[in-house]
Order: structure tokens, then sequence, then C-alpha cells
């Protein structure tokens, strides 16, 4: 049996008779050879190519977020009250931006956008970034400035710190309103990115912001103390948003200031929905750090931390798989073309699962050198646990991803928002009905009974979704 692999190692076997600087000049040969035909693959596949830039920038920002953890965690290690704090702090404002823009931006923008990118039409394209993005700073805005007014008297129902880390919490609560304003506008520029496929400035902008943080901890806590880290966080976003925008403009993005574009009622209209399934998803979150806040110091940072490590894995596989094939899916769905649409979701579906099960039994058996990563190594018996939980739920938090992204690029949002409202439902019901029995692990066990639910609702509903968008016979 020959073929071009046998081929080249033919020759490069008889190469072995050759003078050294000869035989070097046809190993480069080779290996430049062996590089033309992977770029040229992964030019042809598109698929794979936004899955390996989105994974590969998805592992460095995941790995950089683990070192940002293990520092702020060693920086304050006499104090954990203050990464309690910080941590607690950005749940109140992750759960209006989520609500007010990610539902947006991230259910209908691409969508839109991808409609548009198929005709050709990028001055349109500028025209509903710009009118989409004007529209959702106002909104968060005015709600971000209210919510920074009146957050020392709202505060004490989110969480249960008292003294000086409940004040060390407003403090943050209000910064982070800051920061998620800023996410406003590098999220929209994101969204535009992902439509046209320029992966590899989406995917590093999340790193330079990470660094921002870590740059805060250790060269800014000297001077400015435990306000250190946020400060390095607000650096990070401001480098973050400028990244991208530069990205977006050489790519064709021309912004405009404009409050209104005639797509924006359709677009609010199929948002709304997902903004109670994300409201729902932040919310579970924010419910369930209070659950923590109420255990002894340090219960909030290791279970962040243990959900931080699952979260690699999900973004890596997960959410890579799913904004690499979210323009293609959109497109197809645009064009009225279900078997295509079918084609790259299975396909997305089973690479998911394919990595994610191994990769979760994997993780669950790291707990010991993921504690020690952290610097939580003296937690390691409660942070094993978490562990393994979080674990469980990786192979279902990474489908629903896919999952999501499927409806939204049949524009369909009122179906998934039902299951993202169930979930978090659920989760939250189980974490508080557990807690007598399995005090700080229910956090883990109902985040996980929540992503399991959604999953298996969204399965069961997707298949239905597409022969009512997409009917077999259209593609005839």
């Amino acid at each position: 049996m020959t073929g071009r692999g046998s081929i080249h190692r033919g020759i490069i076997r008889m190469s072995a008779a050759f003078p050294s600087g000869l035989r070097q000049l046809l190993r480069g040969f080779f290996c430049y050879s062996f590089c033309v035909r992977i770029f040229s693959y992964f030019r042809e596949h598109t698929l794979v190519s936004g899955v390996a830039i989105l994974g590969l920038t998805q592992l460095g920002a995941s790995v950089v977020g683990l070192l940002r953890e293990r520092i702020l965690n060693t920086v304050f290690a006499d104090d954990l009250s203050v990464v309690d704090a910080y941590l607690a702090a950005f749940r109140p404002s992750d759960l209006m931006f989520q609500a007010c823009i990610l539902s947006a931006m991230g259910t209908v923008l691409v969508p839109v956008l991808a409609t548009h990118y198929a005709k050709g039409n990028s001055n349109e394209m500028s025209r509903v970034l710009s009118g989409t993005t004007c529209i959702a700073a106002v909104v968060f805005g005015f709600i971000a400035l209210l919510l920074a007014i009146f957050f020392p008297w709202i505060a004490p129902f989110l969480v249960q710190f008292e003294g000086e880390t409940l004040d060390l919490y407003i403090t943050f609560g209000r910064l982070a309103l800051l920061v998620n304003f800023f996410f406003v506008f590098g999220n929209a520029l994101g969204q535009y990115l992902i439509t046209v496929q320029r992966y590899w400035i989406y995917g590093i902008t999340p790193i330079i912001y990470t660094l921002g943080t870590i740059f805060g901890a250790v060269f800014l806590t000297p001077t400015f103390g435990t306000f250190g880290p946020m400060y390095g966080t607000i650096l990070g976003v401001l480098l973050y948003v400028f990244f991208r925008l530069l990205a977006a403009f050489r790519s064709g993005a021309r912004p405009m200031f404009t409050l209104w574009h005639p797509e924006v009622p359709a677009m609010v209209k199929l948002m709304l929905p997902r903004v109670f399934a994300f409201g729902a998803f932040q919310f579970q979150l924010l419910f369930l750090d209070r659950i923590a806040s109420g255990f002894p110091r340090g219960a909030v940072t290791i279970n962040n931390n243990a959900r931080n490590f699952q979260s690699v894995l999900v973004g890596v596989v997960g959410i890579a798989i799913a904004q690499s094939v979210y323009s293609i899916l959109s497109q197809a769905a645009a064009n009225k073309q279900p078997e295509r649409f079918s084609k790259y979701f299975s396909t997305g579906m089973w690479l998911c699962l394919a990595l994610t099960i191994p990769g979760a039994i994997v993780l669950g058996m790291l707990s010991p050198l993921a504690a020690s990563l952290v610097h939580l190594s003296d937690h390691l018996p409660t942070f094993t646990i978490f562990m393994i939980c979080y674990a469980i739920s990786i192979p279902f938090e990474s489908m629903t991803h896919l999952q999501y992204r499927a409806f939204y690029a049949m524009k369909e949002t009122m179906l998934p928002a039902t299951m993202g409202v169930l979930g978090g439902a659920a989760a939250i019901i189980a974490a508080a009905l557990l807690t007598p029995q399995f005090g700080v692990y229910s956090i883990a066990i109902g985040y996980t009974l929540g992503e399991i639910i959604q999953a298996g609702g969204l399965a069961i509903l997707l298949p239905r979704t597409i022969a009512k968008h997409m009917p077999a016979e259209v593609a005839a």
C-alpha cells in the first residue's frame, strides 16, 4: 500500500545518505509542506477552523483565568473575604448585563447581521450594529445608574456578608457596573466579529481583559490595597473594547451614532423571552452565592474556583463549537437549508460529547492538582466534592450552548427561554431544599440538576422546531 505519507517517509530515509545541510533542507521542505496542507485544510473547512481557533483562545482565556484565581487567592490568602466580595460583587451587575444586553446581542444580533452578511451588505451591517449598541448602552447605563445609587440598601438582600466585607462588596458592586457598561460595547463588537468569522481577535480579547485583573492584583494592590484587582479589571475591559473596535473597523464596520434601526422592534420581540432565560441563570448564580456567603469565610471562593475549572472545558469545547457554528447555522436557516443546518448541528454535537465526557472524568480525577493550582489545597476535601459535582454538569452545559444557538439561528427564542427558566428554577429549588442535608455542596448539586433539565428539554424540542421553520419540501 503506497501513498503520499509513505512516499515522504521513504524519501526521508533515503536522505540519510545525503550531507547534513541537504538533510536539513529536505526536512524543512516536508515540514513546510505539512504546514501548508494543515492551513489549506483549515481554510477549506470553516467549522473546523472556527472550532480550533476559538477552542485554542478559550483554552488560553481559561488558563489565564485560573492564573487570576491563583494570584487573587495568594495575594489575599490571609483574608479570603476580599476575594469573596470581589467575586460576588459581579453577580448583580452580570444579572443586569445578561438580561438587558447579552439576551439581545447574543440571541438575535448575529442572525440579523448574518442575513445582511450573506447578501454582502456591509453598510446595513454597520447600521444594525450601531443602532443596537447605542440603544443597549442607554438602557444599561440608566439601569446601572439606578442600581449604583440604591446598592447600599439592596446589598443586604443579595448576600449575607457583614461589616467590612459588606462595605467592600458594595463598593466593588458599583465598580462592577462600570465594567459591564464597557462590556456593552465590547459584546456588540464581538457579535460582529463572530458574524464575519474573525475568530482570533474575538478569542484573544478575553485573555487581555483577564490579564488586566492580574496586573491589578500584582502591581496595583501594593499601592491601592484591596482595590488593586478591581482597578486592573477596569483597565482590562478598556483594552478589550479598544482591540475589538479596531478589528471590527478593519473588517468593514463603520460605527456611527444612531438610536434607531428599522429591525430593532423585531429584535426586541425576539429577545424578550431570552431576557427571562438569561435573567434566570444569573439569578440562579446570585442565589447560590447568597447561600455560599452564609457559610464560613472562603465558601464563595471555593465554589467559584471549582466552577471556573468546570467552565474551562465548557468554554474550550462547548462554547467554542457553538460560537464557530453559529454564523453557519444562521446562514443555513436564513436560506432555508434544513439539511445543511442539521449536518453542522449534528457534527458539532457529536464532537462536543466526544470531548466533554472523557474530559469531565479526567477533571474529576485531577481535583488535588486543581486545588493546588488555585492555592486552595488547605480546603481540598470540600473543593474535591465541588469539582466532582460540577464535572458531571460539563457535557450537559456544553450541549446547551450549541442547542441555544441552533434555536437562535432560526430566530426562535421562546422555547429555549422557557427551558432556561425551568432549569434555573430547578437549580434554585434543589439547592434550597438540599442545603439542610448536604450543606454547602447543595450549590453544586443544584447547579448540575438545572443543566441536566435544560439539555434534556432542548433536545426534545429542537427537532420539531427545525421541521417547523425549515420544512423538508422547501429544500427540494
